[in-house]
């Protein structure tokens, strides 16, 4: 398995990610089985990992690459899960979730379109008076 780019440092991705994320109206970030998620309401909107060695080997598969990289997986909808589901690298399709997408976080990540990713994810996923009250980039 073969990704291009070189892999950015996890604590990074994931204070970037954090800030973003706490941004959200009652979101909250927790440790997950592997790395680091952001919900509302008990629901899942944001996973961040590192696959390294082919570990965790679900990320590995759908990722395609054996690491050291830094996946975020996170939920879309309608048209956008299309054309994510579709687009190749960086973009991944988990086989677990039907309305999951992962993207491999490497050096060339825009991180200004993760944002946006991240804020529809949440949108996708919080009760509809919280998703009023998000400034959708």
């Amino acid at each position: 398995m073969a990704i291009t780019g070189e892999a950015v440092d996890e604590d990074e991705v994931t204070a970037r990610l954090r800030a973003a994320c706490l941004a959200l109206p009652e979101a909250v970030e927790e440790r997950a089985w592997r790395g680091t998620r952001w919900r509302v309401r008990g629901r899942t909107f944001a996973h961040v990992l590192e696959v390294e060695d082919g570990d965790p080997p679900s990320y590995a598969r759908a990722a395609g690459t054996d690491g050291p990289v830094c996946v975020l997986t996170f939920r879309a909808e309608g048209a956008e899960l299309d054309a994510l589901s579709h687009a190749g690298h960086p973009f991944f399709k988990p086989a677990w979730s039907a309305n999951v997408v992962g993207v491999v976080l490497d050096d060339g990540v825009d991180w200004e379109e993760v944002v946006e990713l991240v804020t529809e994810s949440y949108c996708a996923s919080a009760p509809k008076k919280l998703v009023g009250l998000v400034e959708r980039p």
